[in-house]
């Protein structure tokens, strides 16, 4: 394990908001070389972050993205995972201020994700592109033991949106509230929903509260990551935008915007962008240096 005087400058950034005291933060290890798992895994538990990114240049290239391709890894307090959509953005806007906007490409251990960095009206945006999602039944039992998890009654879910588990790099359970209402009222049984989230190899449960045709409210519990909620969640987005276009719940050609950290005192806004022909979903947002 490397020693602390060894180890490497950790950057932090917030993704999905241009306001440092908004959105998702992350920290960021832009040469993480000379790191190995059980160094990752202690940066990632001493900043406390949900997820932390770590990163290491392919010389070689990648899909013809030479310069401006990395491995990327996830850790969070708890454990590794196979991909986090606001910490590839906030380590794509950390890798912009160092080598410049434009395409970069990340090899995950979800497979290959592209990103593209621009400043847009003077704010700093990202673009992930999704590795090819797909969707899965959730067992009736299964249902119910998160639904009991959450202290959530099968009458406060909204019947147009059926529970789904989605996969857009990591595997979401999907569950619409009926009102705005039932989703602000979050107190889960914290180790009740961690097991059953193990038990089926889940990253977040995403809560959605449908405002308009497409405008959404998320939340994201994370008791598998050693987190009680996920302020922006940029792989759980991915994952809904799979699942919307799937169902049909939206024209082929949409663009999404979810608000989620309101309830937390964090705000963030996710735009999330369908194509026809394309399963792979787009997310997009803001960040911004921490400090």
């Amino acid at each position: 394990m490397t020693s602390n005087a060894n180890r490497p400058e950790v950057l932090r950034y917030t993704a999905f908001s241009g306001e440092p005291e908004g959105g998702n933060p992350a920290g960021v290890v832009l040469d993480a070389t000379h790191l190995d798992d059980g160094d990752m895994l202690a940066i990632a538990a001493d900043l406390g972050y949900s997820e932390s990114a770590f990163l290491t240049a392919l010389p070689d290239g990648l899909d013809g993205h030479e310069g401006r391709a990395y491995a990327i890894r996830y850790f969070s307090p708890k454990a590794e995972v196979p991909f986090c959509g606001h910490a590839t953005v906030a380590a794509a806007i950390a890798l912009a201020e160092e080598v410049g906007p434009g395409e970069l490409v990340f090899s995950t251990r979800a497979g290959v994700v592209p990103v593209s960095v621009a400043e847009v009206d003077g704010t700093v945006r990202a673009t992930l592109t999704s590795v090819e999602p797909h969707l899965a039944e959730i067992d009736g039992a299964d249902l119910d033991e998160a639904l009991a998890a959450l202290d959530w009654p099968e009458a406060d879910l909204d019947p147009a949106f059926p529970p789904r588990i989605a996969f857009a790099g990591a595997r979401h359970l999907v569950l619409a509230a009926a009102t705005r209402a039932r989703l602000a009222d979050l107190a889960y049984d914290f180790a009740r929903l961690e097991a059953l989230m193990h038990r089926l190899d889940l990253t977040t449960v995403q809560l959605v509260w449908r405002e308009s045709a497409t405008v959404f409210h998320v939340r994201d519990p994370f008791p598998v990551g050693g987190v009680v909620e996920d302020p922006a969640t940029g792989a759980a987005a991915a994952a809904f935008g799979a699942y919307v276009c799937e169902l049909g719940l939206v024209p082929e050609d949409a663009v999404l915007t979810l608000h989620q950290g309101e309830d937390l005192g964090r705000p963030g806004e996710l735009t999330v962008t369908l194509r026809t022909g394309d399963p792979r979903i787009r997310v997009s947002g803001a960040g911004t240096r921490i400090g």
